[in-house]
């Protein structure tokens, strides 16, 4: 357990300070207009929906750095990272262009008229910041695997200060600026995403900087094969549960942008809580995958189980505060009595999840250790949208159950998802697994 928090504990930090920031932008628009909150957690929905499959690809790092430390070569080391940096940018110019069409795509999945116009220039102001956000990310997978998170935690700390700031100053006004409103925010972030990567830029340069001493030419094919080989079904995955999550959030657009605000009000408290987890998750996968660098299949089942253990028992206190404090949470958020009632409905069954969700997740970060992304990818993709996503419409719109469908169908497909990964990870880590064999 100690080893594990030594790890996890400053990849949660890292997890709530990425999570802050979204969170700080969502207080501070929420004090101009319920219509506002809509309207920029409509345009995160958007962006992250841009990037999302493009940070799982680059998920694959860890899994090769952690298992190259594990087996002691560090060249190996230094060639992912590079390789890495080189997916982001190609994996950057993909998602800019998912952006560009923002509010054709909104009119067209009959988003609320009056967020639309708010919610796309949010989308369009995001797109530089997201070269800069994916570049982080590689970086971030990087120096987490070799377990320098110091860097990491600091550079975190700073940017949640500067958006704060940059928030107050861009939003509102102030120092010869004019008041942006919700798009102020946006600017705001993308700034802040280029502070995020240009400073883990300047930690990692003196490795990159190095000899690897490899013969080889560095753009092959095949080690990118390689790690898409390992990164696109986590891709796949991650995609297939938050693409759920946003097609809520579509669904959601059709009972009105006051059902819409409290709905993002409850996910975003739910994804606050979920930081811990994933964190845990994070370090689950370095654990694992240097146990399996060792070929020390004993301690791959241990750090698996503890993780679990550990990110079940933490959601399981989240979940009691949800169910019994809903309408305290949601007063955080807004004013707006209309949307305190509607989110304070939605919480609960939040809190419903929670225990599925961290246990999911946990199990798919030691799974990832292991290099085992194929058959979760799958297991994914048939809990969230063949269970999930039908089942909520399903409740929504055929039933008098009405918004609180979406959320029931989405908890369903969680505990599906958990059931079928911790059968997963028991099968995998029963017997040794075989290292990745490196072709750098």
């Amino acid at each position: 357990m100690a080893s594990l928090l030594r790890l996890a504990l400053p990849v949660i930090v890292v997890q709530l300070g990425l999570m802050a920031m979204g969170t700080v932008d969502m207080l501070m628009v929420g004090r101009i207009s319920g219509e506002s909150l809509a309207a920029i957690a409509l345009g995160h929905v958007y962006f992250m929906s841009a990037v999302i499959f493009m940070m799982g690809t680059l998920t694959s790092i860890d899994p090769f750095v952690s298992q190259a430390l594990g087996a002691g070569d560090e060249a190996a080391v230094t060639r992912v990272i590079r390789r890495g940096l080189v997916l982001a940018l190609a994996l950057s110019f993909v998602s800019m262009l998912i952006m560009a069409p923002a509010a054709q795509v909104l009119e067209m999945l009959n988003q609320p008229a009056e967020v639309i116009p708010e919610a796309s220039a949010y989308v369009h102001v995001s797109i530089p910041g997201a070269i800069a956000f994916l570049i982080f990310f590689a970086l971030r997978q990087s120096l987490q695997a070799m377990h320098r998170m110091r860097a990491i935690v600091w550079t975190i700390l700073a940017m949640n200060v500067a958006n704060v700031l940059l928030n107050r100053i861009l939003i509102f006004g102030g120092l010869g600026i004019p008041a942006l409103g919700s798009v102020g925010t946006a600017w705001a972030s993308t700034i802040c995403r280029w502070g995020l990567a240009l400073s883990l830029l300047a930690v990692i340069w003196p490795r990159l900087r190095q000899k690897d001493g490899s013969p080889r030419p560095f753009f092959r094919w095949a080690p990118f094969r390689q790690m898409l080989s390992i990164g696109l079904p986590i891709g796949i995955q991650i995609s297939a549960e938050f693409g759920a999550f946003a097609v809520m959030a579509v669904l959601m657009g059709h009972f009105g942008a006051t059902t819409m605000a409290g709905h993002q009000v409850a996910i975003n408290l739910a994804s606050l809580t979920f930081m811990v987890p994933l964190g845990i998750s994070m370090a689950a996968a370095v654990r694992v995958g240097h146990a399996v660098g060792r070929r020390q299949p004993a301690a791959a089942r241990q750090a698996a189980l503890t993780a679990c253990a550990f990110g079940v028992s933490f959601m399981s206190l989240c979940a009691c505060i949800f169910i019994f404090r809903p309408h305290e949470l949601a007063r955080a958020y807004s004013p707006d009595p209309e949307v305190i009632a509607m989110a304070a409905v939605f919480i609960p069954i939040a809190g419903v999840f929670q225990i599925v969700d961290g246990l999911q997740i946990v199990a798919s970060g030691a799974l990832r250790g292991a290099a085992d992304t194929r058959m979760p990818m799958l297991m994914h993709g048939f809990a969230f949208w063949l269970v999930g996503i039908p089942l909520g419409w399903y409740l929504a719109f055929e039933t008098d159950v009405g918004p609180r469908g979406l959320w029931w169908g989405c908890a369903i497909g969680l505990a599906i998802v958990a059931l079928l990964l911790s059968l997963r990870l028991r099968r995998i880590l029963r017997h040794a697994v075989a290292p990745l064999r490196l072709d750098t």
